[in-house]
């Protein structure tokens, strides 16, 4: 993959690359931003997969990674059970069972019966649009704006 502005070719990647492509869509690119900050701070990231140091095409795609980068970007939000607390544009982490984690990003399109915002994420069969936010643990919630 390129750096920066490297990309999964369009209906391929996994749900980390659901929250790329919507901030590249904005003009963020998190490839680069992730690895300049494990860079500069490279003890503050987990040290999951035996990490001896970064790497500029793949460590932006752990959700671990994200997830710290928006922590120290102080991007992050409470967690709650109210779904008023989780706006479009929102990131949101979960467990969804032992060491597997999600994430996806909150859009402004809501469920026809809860009436809540739905998420867009690929839990594996590709990008999905659903009413999951409640579905599994929350492990994360973030609003990052630049």
């Amino acid at each position: 993959m390129s750096y920066p502005n490297g990309k999964i070719p369009k209906g391929k990647g996994v749900c980390t690359d659901v929250i790329i492509r919507a901030y590249r869509k904005i003009g963020v690119d998190l490839q680069k931003e992730v690895h300049e900050d494990m860079k500069t701070n490279f003890s503050k990231y987990p040290k999951l997969w035996g990490l001896k140091s970064t790497e500029k095409n793949i460590y932006n795609r752990k959700i671990p990674n994200l997830m710290t980068y928006f922590k120290r970007q102080q991007a992050e939000k409470i967690i709650s059970k109210n779904p008023k607390d989780y706006l479009p544009g929102d990131i949101v982490a979960w467990n969804l069972g032992g060491a597997i984690i999600q994430i996806g990003i909150v859009v402004h399109k809501k469920s026809l019966y809860k009436k809540r915002n739905l998420i867009i994420h690929n839990i594996g069969s590709g990008q999905v649009l659903e009413d999951c936010l409640f579905s599994y643990k929350i492990i994360g919630h973030y609003r990052f704006r630049i």
